[in-house]
């Protein structure tokens, strides 16, 4: 498997907005992205400000997935918000691309970039073994009392949060002195 992974930038406004589409399973329905206005908090402007971050994930030339966070408000209404020093998460591989350990491929690169800046993350999960058993596997805990229903697909959903260790970022010019460059 040859996949690579590229940070999301604001330029790329377009993978997040496609990929918010099963992120959100609106592929689960006859339905289109343009039924559900309120999801555009998950996607609108993304990467403007200092409150997104992400990473998407290609294979052969082709995006085959994305996982990204944004920090948001309770008056967003997201279903997976609990606070708002906690980011909510979205994550989705396309169809095609399911099984091929994708997901698990930019889950740990990710988690290693939200430590170095937060303490927790947060994501809505379908209340499926399979979803809940592949974030229990990267640390997530379900948050007591937080079952509902999606208002795309009716099923119900839980909350999970993961709390981070935060670490120093540490760049390969720290601790370089220049008076000492030729020894």
């Amino acid at each position: 498997m040859s996949l690579e992974l590229y940070f999301l930038r604001s330029s790329e406004q377009k993978i997040v907005t496609d990929m918010l589409y099963y992120s959100q399973c609106v592929d689960a329905t006859p339905k289109k992205l343009s039924d559900f206005p309120h999801l555009e908090i998950y996607s609108n402007f993304y990467g403007l400000t200092p409150k997104d971050l992400g990473l998407y994930a290609m294979k052969n030339a082709e995006v085959c997935g994305a996982i990204w966070y944004r920090k948001l408000n309770a008056s967003h209404h997201s279903n997976a918000f609990l606070n708002e020093d906690t980011p909510v998460v979205n994550i989705a591989v396309k169809p095609q691309f399911r099984g091929e350990g994708v997901a698990t491929f930019m889950m740990n690169q990710f988690l290693q970039e939200v430590a170095t800046t937060h303490k927790h993350v947060s994501v809505s999960v379908s209340d499926i073994a399979r979803s809940i058993g592949f974030f229990e596997k990267f640390g997530f805990e379900i948050v007591a009392d937080s079952q509902h229903k999606s208002y795309i697909t009716n099923e119900d959903t839980i909350i999970m949060k993961k709390d981070l260790n935060m670490k120093e970022i540490v760049r390969p010019t720290d601790g370089y002195d220049p008076r000492k460059w030729m020894d």
